[in-house]
């Protein structure tokens, strides 16, 4: 009978803040590891997940009508900075408290 051979390792792509990127690197040098994965590997070997508790707040989609200047604005603005339209516009609501009222 023929023995099944463990499964091949899959790519597994997902973006990362630089900051955790330049961890991981830290890390790598520290465990004297031979590369991202292998550190990856090894966070995941350490990590209990059955403990784990996402902090990410529940989203929802919603659609706003912008004139089309300030739409224009704004896709320019995102490209300039390389962030998503959404980014931005979580940050304009978001800073909306900090913001004096309009007499």
């Amino acid at each position: 009978m023929a023995k099944k051979s463990a499964p091949a390792p899959s790519p597994l792509t997902f973006d990362l803040p630089v900051s955790l990127l330049a961890k991981i690197e830290a890390q790598r040098k520290r465990l004297g590891l031979a590369s991202t994965s292998e550190v990856v590997r090894h966070a995941l070997g350490e990590f209990n997940l059955s403990k784990f508790e996402s902090e990410t707040e529940e989203r929802r989609q919603i659609s706003v009508r912008l004139p089309a200047g300030d739409k224009a604005t704004l896709v320019k603005a995102a490209k300039k900075q390389k962030v998503s339209l959404g980014e931005i516009l979580r940050a304009a609501v978001e800073s909306l408290p900090e913001k004096k009222a309009k007499k």
